[in-house]
């Protein structure tokens, strides 16, 4: 690990994140999390301490139990939801409790390099953070497993590109006007802005299919913004895939779509809005729990 030249701030980024942590985590208003209602939110009863626990305390839990996967899903659930959901307070606390494992990777990833073993530091932290922020599916099991592993392949490949492997893109040259790309082609967003614009698929499911599905973004926080749950959005987003599926194979992004056809689709999205209206009106307040069910 790199040691700062100031003696306040480490330079290692990773090092930083552990300052901030233990910043966080220290009286007298530690962060902390409720073990209790975890218990509950899971409709499971793990194996964890009772009440209020702060957040190094239930780390130290933790590590002394690494078979205990029950309790370690259920505190990095609610762990990640805050990060992405309440910001960079509990996104620090989430690093903060990778950190043992963050270090390790870290370590075994610098020995032998010849570049900054801050640069390290870096790139293990970079993958766990993005892991964190986007990518985890909170709906699969191993979380913890799977955030660490991101920190290092990340690590990782900063190592290969070190050691001379130099990963090399599968270009295929084709000069200036020799021919056409086969339709449908383009970017993919700009399809899915066209399917939102023929009400294919409904305008306001364009752009968070496009974070999610693209830009592989985390469900949780588009859902908060549009004040659904993360099961009616996967369900949204879903039916887009299929409409956007079928609208491909029939040639309705990639042609000139018919008068008839434009009807039929409009007719089909004014049905959509006025039922999702409905819904909307009897599903209560926003962030309640409870069925979800998208048009």
């Amino acid at each position: 690990m790199s040691v700062s030249d100031t003696p306040d701030w480490p330079t290692s980024h990773l090092l930083a994140a552990d300052v901030a942590f233990v910043a966080l985590a220290s009286e007298p208003a530690p962060l902390a999390l409720d073990c209790d209602s975890l218990a509950r939110d899971i409709g499971k009863d793990p194996d964890l301490p009772s009440g209020v626990v702060p957040l190094p305390v239930l780390r130290d839990w933790l590590l002394k139990r690494p078979g205990d996967y029950g309790s370690r899903d259920a505190v990095w659930r609610e762990l990640v939801l805050r990060a992405r959901l309440r910001g960079a307070e509990w996104t620090i606390a989430a690093v903060g409790m990778a950190m043992p494992a963050l270090v390790r990777i870290a370590g075994q990833l610098s020995a032998g390099y010849r570049g900054d073993p801050a640069d390290i530091d870096s790139e293990v932290l970079t993958g766990f953070l993005e892991a964190l922020r986007d990518h985890l599916d909170l709906t699969r099991p191993a979380l913890y497993a799977s955030l660490t592993m991101a920190a290092w392949r990340a690590g990782r490949r900063l190592r290969l590109a070190d050691d001379g492997t130099v990963p090399v893109e599968d270009i295929e040259y084709v000069a200036a006007g020799s021919r056409t790309p086969k339709m449908p082609y383009g970017h993919p967003d700009l399809l899915v802005r066209r399917a939102g614009t023929l009400r294919i698929i409904d305008e306001a499911d364009v752009q968070p299919w496009i974070e999610v599905r693209l830009g592989r973004r985390a469900p949780e926080p588009i859902a908060a913004r549009l004040g659904i749950t993360v099961d009616a959005l996967r369900m949204r987003l879903a039916r887009a895939d299929e409409r956007l599926a079928q609208a491909i194979a029939e040639g309705c992004l990639t042609e000139v779509a018919s008068t008839s056809a434009v009807a039929a689709t409009m007719a089909q999205a004014k049905r959509r809005t006025s039922i999702r209206a409905g819904r909307a009106s009897t599903r209560g307040p926003a962030g309640t729990r409870g069925v979800a069910v998208a048009a």
